[in-house]
């Protein structure tokens, strides 16, 4: 049983007559007759009672006119479905972030921005650090990341585009003998126990800290270890150790924490988008185009 079987059974059905049918259809009456004939001969049952002066539906045609109405509307619906998402209007994105990309403006906006425009396009978030990301959007299993990079040999296969240059800031707990201050130079750190991410779990922050430290003259003594942003901050306000963030993290406002900038134009940390170089379905391109509105907006 074809679709254009179908049709041409309806078109009958409803006309009742080869000649309007077939015009309707925009064919010849022979090919039309043909395409009845192949359908009956398929169902095993005659739709339709013809001779030379009438034509009209048996009591199968009767009953099979709905059901045949309702597949067609169904195949139409299906084929609507298929090119609303071939051009990016349907269908799924998994986005993953880091810990701290949230709590900038950026993300947030472009993802709102994005579901404004795309309403019918589903969005996964998972928090995963930037290494995680990156496999993730290697192996396929992640469509887009906000990521903090680091060595460009992270990423081979994918593109980064930049949103935003973020300051770094000196996280240390409120009583801090240096909390007072309106700015601070790396150097005054120098004997201060740190508390950093491990570094095989993202190499952007963490490099940049240790090569920070470096041209300030010093190797950071890393104390403690913590996965999570916030974990850090709330370590840092604890007293345990200092640390540096990106400026997002002053948002989540850990009592007794203290955030003073860094007297350093290159303490800063890039947000990036990563996706697959190669990826070119209209979903995520749809989603780099909110990316770089945000950034010329």
């Amino acid at each position: 049983m074809e679709l254009k079987h179908l049709r041409a059974f309806v078109t009958l059905a409803e006309e009742l007559h080869f000649g309007r049918a077939a015009e309707r259809l925009g064919i010849a009456q022979p090919p039309l007759s043909l395409q009845i004939q192949a359908l009956e001969a398929g169902l095993g049952v005659q739709l339709f009672e013809r001779n030379r002066r009438h034509v009209g539906l048996t009591d199968a045609g009767r009953l099979f006119l709905p059901e045949a109405r309702a597949t067609l509307a169904q195949a139409e619906r299906a084929r609507h479905t298929a090119q609303r998402a071939a051009r990016g209007e349907l269908g799924r994105l998994d986005i993953g972030f880091t810990g701290s990309a949230p709590f900038n403006t950026a993300m947030p906006q472009i993802i709102s921005r994005f579901r404004r425009q795309w309403a019918e396009l589903r969005i996964s978030l998972r928090e995963l650090s930037t290494t995680e990301q990156f496999r993730e959007l290697t192996d396929g299993t992640l469509d887009i990341g906000f990521v903090r990079p680091g060595q460009p040999s992270e990423a081979p296969g994918l593109t980064l585009q930049m949103v935003l240059q973020e300051p770094l800031f000196i996280v240390l707990p409120a009583d801090h003998r240096l909390a007072g201050r309106e700015a601070l130079a790396l150097a005054e750190l120098a004997d201060q126990p740190f508390i950093l991410h491990p570094r095989h779990i993202g190499t952007g922050l963490y490099d940049k800290v240790v090569g920070l430290c470096a041209a300030a003259g010093f190797t950071p003594r890393v104390t403690l270890e913590a996965h999570q942003m916030s974990t850090i901050v709330g370590l840092a306000a604890a007293g345990i150790g200092v640390s540096i963030v990106p400026e997002a993290m002053r948002r989540i406002q850990v009592e007794g924490a203290r955030f003073i900038p860094i007297a350093d134009p290159f303490a800063t940390m890039v947000l990036a988008v990563a996706h697959r170089s190669d990826d070119r379905r209209p979903a995520v391109q749809h989603f780099l185009t909110e990316v770089t509105a945000f950034g010329s907006g």
